[in-house]
């Protein structure tokens, strides 16, 4: 008995040194400060892990300590960090009312860098009750605490949430600056999770400015931070950016892939809105709860065991096990509705977007076959327009009608240039042109485009200076005429727009990679410039200076969209640089494979070169297939010039039975044709004669056709309209040909 006294005295003893020491403990000022301090930072790691019961928990616990302890400052923090928690649960009301008690303790106290804080998750919750005007207020308070106090990484943050607020009030020019300032300071002291979410949301800015190409350049460098730095929140909304940018830009695979990747990334954070975050928090957080009260269960089970008490040990263990399973049915039966409900968003989206880019292949083969109808409608109006007043022209006309003519002449060949740029266009549109590469010698290739153009240069008084690096090798494997067209076009520009000025070619070497040079090409003027607002939309199709710089200068506003199209297909770059009456420097970088071959010799074009009265061409028949009474009194009329004798038919099974029953030199041939095309009538043409002159007298756009025109067997082609002076020398060289061949034969 003495010995069981002896034990329940030591028992006594050691619980009173435990309380009196827990006694000292809770007393020291550091020791509860500290525990405070340990409270309001797990609190707020809890929080950015969504763990938001868990905050609350600690905040709770920090805030007892701090009112008892009398720790103002704690105080403060404590209730700004609750109003924080609060915003994020979508308890607004609540939150306000925490944040007026720390904004109040903070002021007293003059905690300005909380005080700061306090004002940004005010300005916070106001965004979210979509009272923009009191947010901005509150960021504008927040923002001087923080420059007060040198608080930079804080002060840009808030200007990215007040950039959010003029956004919501459409105000985005306003949003873009203010949002470029926290960028701007983001990037000096590398503060990469709000540079990165700047950048995501200088995106958003941008698409709703119009400029989507900005828009998507500036996303993936903020979706690149973030990937790095695994910022989940900022790459989630940047991949969801980026898909809406895609498909803009009608780029629906992209679309469709980033799309898929924020869902998943959505699914995987269990974050696809707020709400449900919160509720299976507080589900995982009462779960906890009835974990912990499990152990209290398993502590009275063994107390039970000892006191044979079954029946309420069975009681207790039948209550908890059926708490646990009925939480963890609501947490399945939740997170199941989450994932329904992202399959379904996931397959509503996939078919909206297969439905998008099949009404955009629709779109695309359409205006494929409306420009190629329309140009040919173009064309053979335009074959009569240039040769009637061609021949007008021959014809002696009276001194008042030259003009005039002239007029007309010029009138036409800028419509068919304006069709022949909107082909283009539309090819490069289309991924239909193809690259060529051949070796060339790039030095004498840019003298002769300047020798071709210096005649316009010297009617507007420029001068054409050309600098070729002494250090870079002139022979080198590209498509040169791509280069050439893009070098006309820069040139002709410059030159269209300058008077009584320079202009400057510069080709430099950038980079060198084996065989691979990156050559800088620059083409520079002094003429009127270019402004700023205008060089965003530099290389849109139909882009001018404005109204009145196209009547005074002319042109389509096709010139350089064509240029930036071959530019990207010769997998380079365009910049522009320009100040008002000043000048333009317009310059681009592509890769070029240097070669030691030297440029193959240029094959002159076919014309004839010979006597034409070596050829008897009262001899002589010609056949012209066309089916427009005008183009056959035109062509009829040119070949009666030549001294050519023609039958003309207007049908193609006309003209295979009169090829049948006459011996022809040379055939004419339209191809868009009532009965059978020009095609089919050659076809059949070539299964009886196989050396027949035929030439394909075509308006249609000969690149789509070349293949079919190779397959049925033509000569040669002549585009309509055509120059009278190359067609003519054409047939004589078709002609002389032939005569050569029978006197070989002879």
């Amino acid at each position: 008995m003495s010995q069981i006294k002896n034990y329940i005295l030591i028992v006594f003893m050691l619980i009173s040194i435990t309380a009196f020491s827990q006694k000292a403990m809770d007393e020291d000022p550091e020791l509860v400060q500290n525990n405070i301090n340990y409270r309001i930072t797990q609190s707020q790691t809890e929080l950015e892990n969504y763990n938001y019961y868990k905050a609350k928990k600690n905040l709770d616990e920090a805030l007892e300590l701090a009112e008892n302890a009398g720790k103002k400052k704690s105080l403060g923090i404590i209730y700004a960090v609750k109003g924080r928690l609060e915003l994020i649960l979508e308890e607004e009301d609540k939150a306000i009312k925490s944040l007026n008690k720390a904004i109040e303790i903070q002021r007293i106290i003059n905690d300005n860098a909380n005080l700061g804080s306090s004002y940004k998750t005010f300005g916070d919750v106001y965004l979210a009750k979509k009272d923009y005007y009191s947010a901005l207020d509150s960021y504008t308070a927040a923002k001087s605490k923080f420059e007060e106090e040198d608080l930079n990484e804080e002060l840009a943050e808030t200007l990215l949430q007040e950039g959010k607020t003029y956004s919501e009030l459409k105000n985005y020019k306003k949003a873009r600056d203010v949002v470029e300032q926290s960028l701007a300071i983001s990037k000096k002291y590398d503060y990469l999770k709000t540079q990165s979410e700047a950048l995501i949301n200088h995106a958003k800015i941008y698409n709703k400015l119009g400029n989507d190409e900005k828009a998507l350049e500036v996303a993936l460098a903020g979706l690149q931070i973030a990937k790095t730095n695994r910022f989940t929140n900022t790459l989630n909304e940047g991949y969801a950016v980026i898909s809406d940018l895609y498909h803009n830009l009608e780029e629906y695979k992209l679309s469709r892939d980033y799309l898929q990747t924020h869902l998943n990334l959505s699914d995987s954070i269990r974050s696809l809105t707020r709400i449900n975050s919160s509720r299976n928090q507080e589900t995982q957080f009462r779960l906890n709860e009835e974990i912990e009260k499990n152990k209290e269960v398993v502590q009275k089970l063994e107390k039970a065991e000892d006191d044979k008490n079954l029946g309420t040990l069975i009681s207790i263990l039948s209550v908890a096990l059926i708490t646990i399973l009925s939480l963890l049915t609501l947490s399945l039966y939740k997170n199941n509705n989450i994932r329904l409900k992202t399959n379904n968003m996931l397959h509503k989206k996939n078919g909206e977007l297969i439905i998008a880019k099949e009404k955009a292949e629709l779109a695309s083969k359409t205006k494929a076959n409306f420009l190629s109808t329309v140009t040919h409608e173009l064309r053979t109006p335009l074959y009569a327009v240039t040769g009637l007043s061609n021949m007008l022209l021959d014809e002696n006309p009276r001194p008042e009608q030259v003009q005039h003519l002239k007029s007309l002449k010029f009138s036409g060949d800028y419509l068919l240039t304006f069709i022949n740029d909107i082909l283009q266009i539309n090819k490069i549109e289309a991924n239909k042109v193809d690259v060529e590469p051949e070796s060339f010698n790039l030095k004498k290739k840019i003298n002769n485009i300047i020798l071709a153009l210096n005649n316009q240069a010297l009617d507007n008084n420029v001068k054409i200076h050309f600098e070729y690096d002494q250090d870079l090798p002139e022979n080198f494997i590209a498509d040169q005429l791509k280069i050439s067209q893009i070098l006309i076009n820069l040139v002709g520009n410059s030159i269209k727009f300058t008077k009584d000025g320079d202009i400057w070619i510069r080709v430099y070497k950038i980079e060198e990679e084996g065989k691979t040079y990156t050559l800088r090409f620059e083409v520079e003027d002094n003429g009127i410039g270019i402004s700023q607002e205008k060089q965003d939309h530099m290389f849109e199709s139909f882009s001018q200076g404005s109204i009145q710089i196209n009547r005074k200068y002319g042109g389509t506003g096709l010139g350089l969209s064509i240029v930036k199209g071959l530019i990207d297909i010769l997998k380079g770059k365009i910049y522009v640089k320009s100040e008002l009456e000043k000048g333009t420097t317009f310059y681009f970088e592509i890769p070029l494979e240097h070669t030691t071959i030297e440029e193959a010799k240029e094959n002159k074009v076919a014309y004839f070169e010979g006597n034409k009265e070596d050829i008897d061409l009262s001899k002589v028949k010609i056949l012209v297939v066309e089916d427009n009474k005008i183009n056959q009194m035109i062509t009829k009329k040119i070949l009666t010039k030549m001294e050519l004798h023609c039958d003309i038919v207007d049908n193609g099974e006309a003209a295979v039975e009169s090829i049948k029953a006459n011996d022809y030199n040379i055939i004419l041939m339209d191809i868009h044709m009532p009965g059978i095309s020009g095609i089919e009538a050659t076809k059949r043409v070539r299964s009886f004669d196989k050396e027949l002159t035929i030439f394909a007298l075509t308006a249609v756009t000969i690149e789509d056709k070349m293949h079919e025109f190779e397959e049925a067997g033509f000569t040669d082609i002549i585009p309509k309209p055509f120059k009278q002076e190359e067609f003519e020398k054409k047939l004589y060289n078709a002609l002389a040909g032939k005569n050569k061949a029978s006197s070989t034969s002879a």
